[in-house]
């Protein structure tokens, strides 16, 4: 765990940052939308939302997916990178 990953634009990242940056910027209508879980439809909160993420390994995977997805397009609508975290 202690090697540096340079290339893995999720190393350092927790899941809770990922998950406030994605609220932040797309709203919880966007991520129920697009990842389809109930707890970012039925009453979300940061804190259910990352107890269900760390039991659920497709969940959180695709929550990942989605912020590198995003990413990707803050960079292409010119947003330096470390802006984007």
């Amino acid at each position: 765990m202690s090697e540096e990953q340079p290339k893995n634009p999720l190393h350092g990242l927790t899941l809770e940052a990922i998950l406030n940056r994605l609220v932040a910027d797309r709203g919880w209508a966007d991520l129920a939308q697009r990842v389809p879980i109930r707890c970012f439809s039925d009453k979300p909160s940061i804190a259910s939302s990352l107890r269900f993420l760390r039991r659920t390994p497709w969940a959180r995977d695709k929550v990942e997916q989605l912020y590198l997805w995003h990413l990707r397009e803050l960079r292409r609508s010119g947003i330096p990178p470390q802006d984007a975290r």
